[in-house]
């Protein structure tokens, strides 16, 4: 990705869920038969299905080389485990609420153009515009062609790829972004808000009116086409994307997953309130208990706006960023209840370990990679509950040591 440091957002997020792919084989080193130049040559056909014209296709690909870094990217990508806190914490950050205001303000007339025309709430976009790319400073710098032409011949999920390097064919042959600005992430995501080939070109749209669409050197463009990515995405005008709330005593944390949505009605019904004494303005939307810190963090009501958020990235821990930036950005404070900051994070190991242990006493069924997804959440929240514990799915090193001594 663009950034330096060790996130991964938006949506080079699918591409790299493609690269990560425990079934797929290791990446070959590159050949030095000319392996690259015929497997790209293999590709003029289905370019010329696409309407790339002979042209477009050569000026494109005369004298392109596999980029070598992005397969040692590949072949080397670290695991990191974060605690929410820590990962929100540190994109909603007092600098990027500062900056986005100023932005907000200095763009105004395309933020509101792009809430009026999309229904998209105008901060959120800004958010996403924000924790992507640091509001355009940080787009990346390897060409796109390049980059998905690379993954399109080498590497796991070459299909993916080759469907991604057409589809930038088709960016230049429209004549939408000019070759050499055409720059992105190392996965091939690209311009203000990171969008990837092929969603460029289902979701991309103006900011001005204009026939081409430039999302990497027109803030009006990456805005109008943020927008209207996540409205085609299902965002619904006029919601928010959760609500932080108090939980009385006693709840049953169990109630807790996106599998679980009551009305607000209901959960008003069950003593749950909306911090700071302010009321739910539509009591029948649809809402999800969401415990990011376990029982002892904040606790919030998701609507359905934030499964539109983790389209553009599939993590609850992004999703949450982003409302939040634009809570920030709004004018909103930071979260009413402190996270558990003392709370370790487990290694990899100890997560491993911990799924293992769920399987072995029949709770989870799921792949034990040390990825603690909602699956094993689930399944935690059972062992909990047999347990007597706090059925929050949270992990920690004390109902890892519960579980090591058999519950």
């Amino acid at each position: 990705m663009a950034r330096s440091h060790h996130t991964r957002h938006g949506l080079a997020a699918l591409a790299l869920a493609a690269l990560a792919s425990p079934l797929a084989a290791p990446a070959p080193a590159v050949a030095q038969d000319g392996g690259f130049s015929a497997c790209i040559q293999a590709l003029r056909r289905d370019a010329a299905q696409r309407g790339i014209g002979p042209q477009v296709f050569e000026r494109a690909t005369q004298g392109l080389s596999p980029d070598t870094s992005i397969l040692r990217l590949l072949d080397a990508q670290p695991e990191f485990s974060r605690q929410p806190w820590d990962y929100i914490n540190g994109l909603v950050a007092p600098n990027r609420i500062a900056e986005g205001r100023q932005l907000l303000a200095r763009h105004r007339a395309v933020f509101d153009r792009v809430e009026q025309t999309t229904g998209v709430d105008k901060h959120i976009v800004a958010a996403i515009w924000g924790i992507e790319t640091s509001f355009g400073r940080s787009k990346g710098n390897t060409p796109v062609v390049r980059a998905t032409a690379t993954l399109a011949c080498y590497g796991r999920r070459q299909d993916f790829f080759r469907g991604e390097f057409l589809a930038a064919l088709q960016i230049l042959s429209r004549g939408h972004i000019p070759q050499q600005h055409f720059r992105g992430s190392w996965a091939g995501a690209f311009g203000h808000t990171q969008f990837m080939p092929s969603t460029f070109l289902r979701a991309a749209r103006s900011g001005t009116g204009s026939a081409h669409i430039d999302i990497v050197d027109s803030v009006a463009d990456a805005m109008m086409s943020t927008g209207n990515l996540l409205r085609e995405e299902g965002w619904a005008a006029g919601q928010g994307w959760g609500y932080e709330v108090q939980l009385p005593p006693g709840l049953n944390l169990a109630l807790a997953g996106r599998d679980r949505p009551q009305t607000i009605a209901q959960w008003e019904a069950l003593g749950v309130s909306r911090v700071g004494g302010r009321g739910f303005p539509r009591r029948g939307d649809q809402a999800f208990l969401h415990l990011p810190g376990g029982a002892r963090g904040p606790a919030f009501l998701m609507l359905p706006n934030f499964r539109v958020i983790m389209k553009y990235n599939n993590s609850e821990n992004y999703a949450m960023a982003v409302g939040h930036l634009a809570d920030r950005l709004r004018g909103g404070g930071p979260f009413a209840r402190p996270w558990p900051v003392g709370e370790r994070s487990l290694s990899r190991e100890e997560r491993i370990e911990l799924q293992q242990r769920l399987t072995q006493v029949g709770l989870y069924s799921g792949n034990v990679d040390g990825k603690l997804g909602a699956g094993t959440r689930e399944a935690l929240q059972r062992f909990q509950q047999r347990a007597g514990m706090a059925a929050d799915g949270f992990p920690t090193s004390a109902v890892l040591q519960r579980l090591r001594r058999g519950g």
